[in-house]
């Protein structure tokens, strides 16, 4: 990193140091590329206390990247349960509950829905104002990171070498200028950089609206009945939303769902609508730390990317946060560009490699944000539908209860354990990958296929040594050789020739699962299968040249 009194200089320049351009920063910094971070925020300032969940994909690359097991150590207390409970009120009556474990059991209780999952590093649940901080540690500390705060990115131009940003320091007013060779907007829904290279919004601007309030209850935990719970959802007569817990002590998140006729978030009682979801009376003494009030919505970027400009996570697509996948798109919306932007300044994939990314990731956020409405809709429809007498007490109430649970439960699994958002979506129309004419196999929010078909993701496995598959990976390609007799010299020689890292990774056909049935699998770095085959393809350079970017513009 170069730097003078008012100019910084970079591979890539970044806007916004929220989660998502904070993992950007630490992938690119990783790859051995520098990296200029501009956030308007003060250095330290807590984000908003909105995000609960970081997904096992993304957890899996924040192993890669080692911050996951600070990650891990972070949030709610180790022995506090992540279930997800549905309750008349906070403080009611239970209905039914989605055990999910408490970081300190996280590994080894396999009892609950994703007790199955095929992954080195499960979810984990803790809220962006733990998350953040580490992040920005990890970031901060990688060399060639340069992050500036309260440093307002204003406007760009682009050239045929680079990109100039024009920015201003918030405190002093002093300008400031980046020159990178590419720039990343990862600057939220109101994204200056989205704007300025000319992508519009599309989709449904208002699915849901929610007041949203973080308070300081001391009290709560102990009139809770039973076991405690992240995420409790209440649905009463009178007032249907969810409390998160947020230190596992005395702070919670509050959702209120307003009903679809209430448009004014602020014309509806927001200390009443607590009162009804905790269940308590006005006696009860609590503190509201900051008001969140949010309207989900379904929106997604007609494009991500002009010429050297892209856009990343929010900047990109808004959706309503089921399945808490909002952040953890935007955070493989990251990584799926660093990986591109790092092998084209390395030098060994063309400049066309570029193009990889909005066609492997607009489509997925597509389908994404898609399940994640039509989950919201169920929602709206469900909180409609509250039995007016689920309150009352005997056998009617009780059966009542018992079926109101079951709904609930059978409703919320797919997206608290949404093992087909983390496994099951894959890449069908990407230049980078070798097709060979099987289809993928279809997926649901809540369940997939594994498979080694091109574009999906390498189903998971562990090795003889204890490690995870993807802990043996290198930093760009992979090839599984699962008959140790085959030749893979003239594969291995043609990426030699172009320079293109692959490493290759005997495996015992006995130990991996059946879902590999080619003795060779091309796995890339963010582990989803290249190509696969018996034996190495007869033009092991065309192969290559594909891979990194310089091969036929539509799959064969």
């Amino acid at each position: 990193m170069k730097a003078t009194a008012k100019t910084l200089e970079a591979d890539v320049a970044i806007v916004g140091a929220g989660p998502v351009g904070l993992t950007l920063a630490m992938d690119l910094a990783a790859r051995g590329r520098t990296v200029a971070v501009l956030e308007t925020r003060y250095r330290g300032e807590p984000p908003n206390v909105k995000c609960n969940h970081v997904a096992a994909r993304s957890m899996e690359q924040f192993r890669r990247l080692g911050v996951a097991a600070r990650l891990r150590d972070a949030g709610l207390p180790a022995d506090y349960p992540n279930d997800v409970v549905f309750r008349t009120s906070v403080t009611g009556t239970e209905l039914s509950r989605i055990h999910i474990p408490g970081r300190a059991t996280r590994y080894g209780d396999t009892s609950g829905p994703d007790g199955w999952w095929p992954t080195p590093e499960p979810p984990h649940r803790i809220n962006q104002i733990f998350l953040e901080p580490i992040l920005f540690a990890h970031a901060e500390a990688q060399p060639g990171v340069t992050i500036r705060n309260r440093t307002e990115a204003t406007s760009f131009a682009q050239d045929d070498d680079g990109v100039s940003v024009e920015a201003r320091d918030l405190d002093g007013g002093a300008g400031v200028r980046v020159r990178a060779r590419f720039l990343v907007g990862c600057d939220g829904g109101r994204s200056m950089v989205r704007k300025a290279i000319g992508a519009a919004f599309a989709g449904t601007p208002v699915i849901q609206r929610v007041q949203s309030t973080w308070i300081r209850a001391p009290k709560l935990l102990g009139m809770i009945p039973g076991e405690r719970a992240w995420s409790c959802y209440a649905a009463n007569p009178r007032r249907s939303g969810v409390c998160f817990a947020i230190d596992g002590r005395q702070t919670w998140l509050v959702h209120n769902h307003l009903m679809p006729h209430e448009e004014d978030l602020e014309a509806v009682d927001r200390d009443a609508s607590i009162r009804h979801i905790l269940g308590v009376g006005p006696e009860f003494e609590y503190e509201i730390l900051s008001k969140e009030d949010w309207i989900g919505r379904r929106l997604v970027a007609d494009r991500f990317r002009f010429a050297r400009v892209f856009i990343c996570g929010d900047a990109a697509h808004v959706w309503v946060p089921y399945a808490g996948y909002g952040m953890n798109a935007g955070i493989a919306d990251a990584l799926n560009l660093s990986w591109h932007l790092s092998s084209h300044l390395a030098g060994w994939a063309e400049p066309s490699v570029l193009d990889a990314y909005e066609i492997e990731r607009l489509p997925i956020t597509e389908q994404v944000s898609r399940f994640a409405m039509d989950h919201a809709q169920q929602m709206i429809k469900a909180r409609g539908a509250v039995p007016p007498r689920i309150e009352e007490p005997g056998p009617e109430g009780d059966a009542i209860r018992a079926e109101q649970g079951q709904k609930s439960y059978e409703l919320n699994v797919p997206q608290f354990c949404c093992a087909g958002l983390n496994f099951g979506y894959f890449y069908d129309r990407s230049p980078l990958i070798a097709y060979d004419g099987e289809a993928q196999p279809a997926y649901s929010m809540g369940g997939f296929t594994a498979s080694t078909v091109p574009g999906c993701r390498a189903p998971h496995f562990g090795l003889a040594d204890g490690r995870s598959l993807y802990d043996a990976f290198g930093s760009d390609y992979t090839l599984l050789r699962l008959d140790p007799s085959l030749d893979v010299a003239p594969l291995v020689d043609a990426a030699k020739a172009r320079a293109m890292p692959m490493q290759l990774l005997d495996v015992p056909r006995r130990a991996a699962p059946a879902e590999y049935r080619h003795a060779l699998v091309l796995c890339r770095a963010d582990q989803h299968v290249a190509w696969r085959g018996d034996t190495v393809p007869a033009d092991p350079r065309a192969l290559v040249d594909r891979l990194r970017g310089a091969g036929p513009r539509s799959p064969p």
